[in-house]
């Protein structure tokens, strides 16, 4: 697969067969992603991957602690996102699409808690990644990260692979450490699903519409850009 084609065919899966991926495909992936980019090279990536009965006891402890929890939401680190236009749009209008796919009405709270649940089944695929970083680092390395996932995402695609990237792992976090032991001094900042996608399953049919470059991007000192906007 050309990279052209995995960045424009790279959707979010939220339905995975149960194929397994093997050790050392995930491996490869990961020292593809390593090369991406960190500022002064300080890669501040910490990844770990659960598979098998590790996994399966990282969703059972995780639904479980949620289950008895319900209300303990609240992300480890600042997550304040005030919902402002034109992003909330853009989110209702995802989530609008979304569950209307699967079936769940709006306002119906409990299948929609169900939905969300399934997040943290990696929603049933072989592999889980839990993403980490140091406390100490700043938001600059919290973008070397993104951009690790990416990679990593991209990489994934060109083999066949599916992904989602899931930022419902920074909540009920307690869990995670716990089973994962990951160490006091790091950030549960997300997770990631891998795995082969259900083509079956219609919530997989959701392509999220994206703006156009108009839309994001003021050029300067391009005399095509300023005539077409003139």
């Amino acid at each position: 697969m050309e990279l052209q084609e995995a960045i424009r065919t790279r959707t979010s899966i939220r339905a995975f067969k149960s194929d397994p991926v093997p050790f050392e495909t995930v491996q490869e992936l990961l020292e593809i992603a390593a090369r991406a980019p960190s500022g002064t090279n300080v890669q501040p990536w910490k990844v770990h991957v659960v598979a098998g009965k590790a996994r399966d006891e990282l969703v059972e402890k995780l639904l479980a602690y949620r289950d008895e929890n319900p209300a303990d939401t609240a992300q480890e680190f600042d997550h304040s996102n005030k919902r402002v236009e034109p992003y909330l749009s853009r989110m209702r209008a995802l989530g609008k699409e979304m569950y209307g796919l699967i079936g769940i009405p709006k306002g119906d709270q409990k299948r929609s808690w169900e939905q969300w649940g399934r997040n943290y089944k990696f929603f049933d695929a072989p592999v889980g990644l839990i993403f980490t970083v140091d406390k100490e680092l700043d938001a600059r390395s919290w973008l070397d990260i993104g951009m690790f996932m990416q990679t990593f995402m991209l990489a994934a695609k060109e083999r066949g692979l599916d992904t989602c990237a899931q930022g419902a792992w920074n909540m009920f976090w307690k869990a995670t450490r716990e089973t994962l032991n990951v160490p006091e001094e790091e950030y549960i900042i997300c997770g990631m699903s891998l795995g082969y996608a259900d083509p079956d399953d219609p919530v997989n049919t959701l392509i999220s519409e994206r703006e156009p470059v108009a839309g994001f991007t003021t050029f300067h000192g391009y005399a095509e850009a300023s005539a077409e906007t003139a």
